[in-house]
């Protein structure tokens, strides 16, 4: 590994002008970041890996997911739970997905909630479920004869638009009718209710990217609702529609829950709207996909943006590098991290990609902006027995220590409980804690801190964190066991709790 130290070395001397010149503190290892990963069930791109597999099969190989990310450190996952008109979850709303069992409409067998399931998994590893879903591809091609008759192209044809290049055309549910809207919120709604989810979050499929020569026929919806609009800004006007619906839906069933949305990496370019970001970007947010989240940071409608910056640092169209700057220059009233195309490594013609250091310098840079807490990488199965000249320096270098995502900034707020000690015995064998359960709060997690040899506690180093414990059902009291070893005989703890909104409690030290 010697090696790619020094090289880590020298690309960040090669990238220091930069740095010095628009950045802020650069952190090594910072104790608060957002570190995700994608889950993606369409297509059986990540999980399940096989549609056919038995239930065992498939749950073994969801937990080996999250125990290689757990490993690296990561705090996140987000999982894909409806890609196309289909759910891997039992509901009225849609029927089971083929990428669970093989056939549409089929429940697993034998019979268990997949989603409820993956929640408490990640959960109990200290793992922010986000609950990820796509509002408007309603199917992945048009053999409607493999559709089941729950789905909601037989339940309602006319909400349904064929789009596509020749051949390879897809359905889309018309984002200009209100009932389409109404149910897509509905969808959200029981997901919401029903699961102990930490975010709903949506991709950057709104209206589908364009195609040279095709035509997205909604002129019927856009002739009864356009109310006067030209069509570009009604499209836009129905998005923004959907997406203030469903944040105002989350927050008043579960405030704690949040809404984040990963856009495609562009808003606009430069040459368009001087406003714009400094690339050559064949299609855009604003102009094609008819999405604008410079209007869902303004309105406060999102806790988060996930913009997919897919790109070498060097891309000569769009620059990681430039488009990072630009959305740190141009984010408000929400958190913001950072999509990587962790797909590309060793996997694209733009060979900046077949440097191992890639993806660690597109980390270093990240964190050199303050307004920026962190990053999400598509997809899961590049770091599961791949990619490991990568892996190995994330594990050593930038993912060394573990990282507690900040809070988003419309649920900041100060945690009344902390951690009251009831019992400490210590012997041989344990350090063993009892704390009262928390009264007045609604806790997620207990975290534990240890510094060596009677070393002085800090909260703020994340190489002190020993374990992030999540806690049950109400009870009467939380019992902690800690290994005792020669190397801690004489250590001090500290414990702090974090809420279901993200934040930390003040900590309780125990000398």
């Amino acid at each position: 590994m010697n090696k790619y130290k020094s090289s880590l070395i020298l690309v960040s001397l090669i990238f220091l002008p930069f740095w010095i010149g628009n950045a802020q503190e650069k952190i090594i290892n910072p104790k608060n970041e957002f570190r995700a990963v994608w889950i993606a069930t369409v297509a059986n791109i990540d999980w399940p890996k096989s549609n056919i597999d038995p239930v065992e099969k498939q749950k073994a190989d969801y937990l080996e997911i999250l125990d290689v990310y757990k490993k690296m450190n990561y705090n996140a996952v987000i999982v894909q739970i409806r890609s196309s008109g289909e759910a891997f979850y039992p509901t009225e709303l849609a029927p089971w997905s083929r990428y669970l069992t093989g056939k549409e409409g089929k429940a697993p067998s034998p019979y268990f909630d997949p989603l409820e399931w993956m929640i408490n998994e990640a959960h109990a590893r200290g793992f922010e479920f986000h609950a990820w879903l796509n509002p408007y591809r309603a199917t992945m091609d048009t053999k409607t004869e493999t559709l089941s008759l729950n789905h909601d192209f037989n339940k309602h044809r006319n909400w349904m638009i064929k789009y596509g290049e020749s051949g390879k055309e897809k359905y889309y549910y018309d984002p200009g009718l209100p009932e389409v809207q109404n149910h897509l919120t509905n969808v959200v709604e029981e997901v919401v209710q029903k699961y102990d989810i930490d975010a709903i979050h949506f991709d950057d499929y709104f209206y589908p990217y364009k195609v040279p020569g095709e035509t997205f026929n909604d002129r019927a919806s856009f002739s009864k609702y356009g109310n006067g609009l030209k069509l570009e800004d009604w499209r836009r006007a129905n998005v923004d529609s959907l997406v203030k619906r469903v944040s105002h839906t989350i927050k008043e069933c579960k405030p704690w829950v949040q809404f984040g949305i990963s856009p495609f990496g562009v808003w606009r370019n430069k040459s368009v709207d001087p406003k714009g970001s400094d690339t050559e970007s064949g299609q855009t947010n604003y102009d094609d996909l008819y999405a604008n989240p410079m209007t869902w940071m303004e309105n406060k409608w999102i806790d988060y943006l996930v913009p997919q910056l897919y790109w070498s640092m060097g891309h000569p169209k769009a620059s990681y590098s430039k488009l990072l700057k630009w959305w740190s220059e141009n984010s408000k009233n929400t958190a913001i991290y950072i999509g990587n195309g962790t797909y590309k490594i060793n996997n694209d013609t733009d060979k900046r990609w077949d440097n191992p250091l890639e993806i660690p310098n597109q980390i270093d840079l990240t964190r050199s902006y303050k307004n920026i807490q962190g990053n999400a990488f598509f997809s899961a199965k590049w770091f599961v027995n791949k990619n490991q000249k990568v892996t190995q320096i994330l594990m050593e270098n930038q993912y060394r220590y573990p990282a507690l995502p900040y809070a988003v900034p419309q649920l900041k707020q100060i945690v009344i409980d902390s951690p009251l000690l009831n019992t400490f015995e210590k012997d041989t064998v344990n350090s063993t804690f009892t704390f009262k359960y928390p009264l007045n709060s609604k806790i997620r997690y207990l975290m534990v801190y240890r510094a060596k040899r009677a070393g002085r506690i800090d909260t703020n180093d994340p190489s002190q964190i020993i374990d992030k414990i999540t806690l049950g059902a109400n009870g009467d009291l939380i019992s902690v066991h800690i290994p005792t070893n020669k190397e801690n005989e004489h250590s001090s703890f500290a414990f702090t709790y974090v809420d279901f909104y993200g934040n930390e409690s003040t900590p309780t030290i125990v000398d």
